[in-house]
C-alpha cells in the first residue's frame, strides 16, 4: 500500500498529497514506489506504482496528467480531459513545462522530484489548483510566480504546500548560486556552503502576496531520509521519484 503524506486543505473541496517511496513494486534503486519513467526503471512497474498510488489516493489515473519537466518557469493549464490516458498508458508528460493548473474537478496533478521541492497550490473555494515542479533552475527562472499568476486567482485566496526536499544539511552549492538566492529570497536562506530550498519556496510564494500562514513547507530531508524519500544528491541520476499530487474533488 502506497505511503503519502495528506496536506491539510481545510473547508476546501481538494486532496493535495505527497507520496513516499514507500509501498510501490519497483527494485533495487527505484525501490519501491518509484513514479518516475525517466531514470531506467521497468515501464511495468511504474505503470503499477502509478496505479497504486490512484486507487490508495482515490483519483482518477485516466485523466492524471504528469509533467516532463525542463527545469523552466512554463506553466500549463490543463482541460478536462487531463492527461488523457497517458499517466498509465505511455507514461509521457503532457507538455515540456515545471507547473500545470486546472479548473477542471477530478483531474489530478502530479509534480515529481528527487529532491526538488514540489508544490501544491489551490484557492480557497477550491476553484483552482496547481502542481509546480521547483528546483533551483526553476525557482531562479521565476515558475513559482508563474504558477501563481496561471491560477488566475488573487494570490491571498492562494494556499500551498511545499513537499519534502532535499535540506540546507544536505545541498551545499557553489558561490554563484548562494548570491543568485540571497539576493532574490533573503541572505538567510543561505547557510553555510548551503542553500535553504524551503525556504526559497516559501519567500517567492510570499513575494507573490500569499500569507505566510497560509504556505506549509515540509521539512523533511529527502537526502537524510533513505528509508522515506528518493534522493538524486545521495543516489545519483538512477534514483525514484516521488510526487505532490493535487486535485479538485469531483462531486459528480
Amino acid at each position: 500500500m502506497p505511503v503519502v503524506i495528506e496536506a491539510d486543505t481545510g473547508d476546501a473541496p481538494v486532496r493535495a498529497i505527497f507520496s513516499t517511496r514507500e509501498g510501490g513494486v519497483s527494485t533495487g534503486g527505484h525501490a519501491s514506489l518509484n513514479l518516475g519513467s525517466a531514470s531506467g526503471d521497468r515501464p511495468d512497474a511504474v505503470r503499477a506504482n502509478r496505479e497504486a498510488l490512484a486507487r490508495a489516493a482515490g483519483f482518477d489515473p485516466v485523466r492524471a496528467v504528469v509533467l516532463a519537466q525542463v527545469h523552466g518557469a512554463a506553466v500549463v493549464t490543463v482541460g478536462p480531459d487531463g492527461g488523457a490516458g497517458t499517466f498509465t498508458g505511455s507514461l509521457e508528460g503532457v507538455a515540456e513545462c515545471d507547473a500545470a493548473v486546472t479548473r477542471s474537478p477530478g483531474v489530478a496533478l502530479l509534480a515529481m522530484g528527487a529532491d526538488c521541492p514540489v508544490i501544491s497550490m489551490w484557492s480557497d473555494d477550491g476553484a483552482v489548483v496547481a502542481a509546480v515542479h521547483a528546483g533551483w533552475r526553476g525557482i531562479v527562472e521565476g515558475v513559482i510566480a508563474a504558477g501563481v499568476e496561471a491560477t488566475g486567482a488573487r494570490p491571498a485566496t492562494l494556499h500551498a504546500a511545499v513537499g519534502p526536499h532535499v535540506g540546507p544539511c544536505c545541498y551545499p552549492v557553489d558561490e554563484g548560486l548562494r548570491k543568485v538566492m540571497a539576493r532574490a529570497h533573503g541572505a538567510d536562506v543561505v547557510s553555510g556552503d548551503a542553500v535553504d530550498l524551503g525556504l526559497a519556496c516559501r519567500r517567492a510564494l510570499e513575494q507573490e502576496g500569499l500569507a505566510p500562514e497560509r504556505i506549509h513547507v515540509q521539512d523533511a530531508c529527502t537526502a537524510c531520509a533513505q528509508a522515506r524519500f528518493f534522493s538524486y544528491r545521495r543516489d545519483g541520476a538512477a534514483t525514484g521519484r516521488q510526487a505532490a499530487v493535487v486535485w479538485i474533488e469531483d462531486g459528480t
